[in-house]
């Protein structure tokens, strides 16, 4: 699947959904962001598929949003300029509450809402060479629709930082704030990705939905009564299925699960 925007490929369990817009460091516009959020969604909707790589062309992962599309906006009513903030919103949903794994490919710089598509990932690799940046408030902006999934990325206080200084930070501080979970040279980037890949794909798929959809359900909550009634109820639920049952009986007999090849 192709298009001019955003190619889409299909090897196996595994889906890669590439940025194409090299040429304008894969920025934003209305078209990649109906094409990201129909992606994802149907990507997410497959029972053959384990995983999600997001990854782009050419030496920028994503600049945030396309000039000639900030142009066009200038002369938006504040009514069009919700409807269109509210697109990119259900776009940056889409990716956060995809059913599969998403592992992020960052080969080059982030800026501005192309942070925002890092902090949804899962699991992000990125080069060692890349730079990130909050850069809104320099266009008397603010990082409104991205906000809620970089502040659970980066965490309260270094969002504080970065939304106000619009500061360039390299990768191994994006590491250090939690965004980034590898870094790694250029030559060794597809590797590492491969490598997590593998291991994902080695556990049993239902775990792993179940397992995304945990964190996301018991992050920053209170745990309480209800809250341990619930968890006892997933494991509950995850045992006595037909995943749960087979992979517990292969490790006890020393066997190989049916999601598992060869």
């Amino acid at each position: 699947m192709t298009s001019s925007a955003l190619h889409i490929a299909i090897a196996g369990p595994v889906a890669r959904v590439t940025l194409n817009r090299p040429e304008v460091r894969n920025a934003f516009n209305e078209g990649l962001i109906a094409e990201l959020t129909a992606a994802f969604t149907e990507l997410g909707a497959r029972e053959d598929l384990r995983a999600i790589v997001l990854a782009a062309e050419g030496k920028a992962f994503c600049a945030g949003a396309d000039l000639n599309w900030m142009k066009a906006m200038a002369g938006y009513s504040w009514e069009e300029n919700h409807a269109d903030a509210t697109r990119l919103a259900d776009m940056l949903w889409a990716i956060y509450s995809c059913p599969l794994p998403v592992i992020a490919r960052v080969q080059g710089d982030v800026y501005a809402g192309g942070v925002g598509l890092v902090a949804c990932a899962d699991i992000v690799v990125a080069v060692d060479t890349a730079g990130f940046c909050l850069s809104e408030a320099k266009l008397g902006l603010l990082p409104a629709t991205i906000g809620p999934y970089v502040v659970k990325a980066l965490g309260e206080q270094a969002s504080r930082r970065y939304f106000v200084t619009a500061e360039r930070f390299d990768a191994a501080q994006a590491q250090r704030l939690g965004l980034v979970h590898e870094v790694v040279a250029a030559e060794a980037l597809d590797a590492k990705v491969d490598e997590l890949v593998a291991a994902i794909t080695a556990n049993g798929p239902a775990a792993v939905r179940a397992c995304k959809r945990l964190v996301k359900d018991v992050a920053a909550r209170e745990i309480t009564p209800e809250l341990r009634d619930d968890t006892a109820r997933r494991i509950a639920d995850i045992r006595a299925s037909a995943e749960g049952r087979e992979g517990v009986q292969s490790f006890l007999n020393k066997s190989r699960p049916s999601w598992l090849p060869g």
